[in-house]
């Protein structure tokens, strides 16, 4: 039976992080720097984080031990490049989310993570 409760912990766990993280791209797009919807709709918003929790969860701890050595030169900061370009391929990836320039979605990335940041403080979201 504990099995089971872990298991429905876990997966529970996923569906808040996955609607926080359609919340916060909802928010970063309704602040309209960096990235769009079109259309702006529930689903396509979900479809996004969908792709967005797959690429952080696959693709961005590889390009993060890829550029360590540039990451420590840069104190971290590199790591908001990272960010971008993460945000950047969720963008070709997702059929309705659209990119505006490489600045652009450097100032979306920062302002998705403080609100993602912000709401899973808020929401309980989890990383686990």
């Amino acid at each position: 039976m504990a099995g089971q409760a872990r298991q429905y912990h876990v997966a529970m766990n996923i569906i808040i992080n996955w609607l926080l993280n359609g919340v916060a791209l909802w928010l970063t797009a309704l602040v309209g720097i960096g990235i769009s919807f079109n259309p702006m709709t529930v689903g396509s918003v979900l479809v996004a984080a969908l792709i967005l929790g797959l690429v952080n969860a696959l693709v961005r701890p590889v390009m993060l031990a890829l550029a360590l050595p540039i990451n420590v030169l840069t104190l971290g900061l590199f790591t908001l490049v990272v960010n971008a370009i993460v945000l950047y391929l969720v963008a070709w990836l997702s059929p309705a989310m659209e990119a505006n320039g490489f600045f652009g979605v450097l100032i979306a990335a920062v302002v998705l993570s403080i609100i993602s940041s912000i709401l899973s403080r808020v929401f309980g979201g989890s990383n686990s």
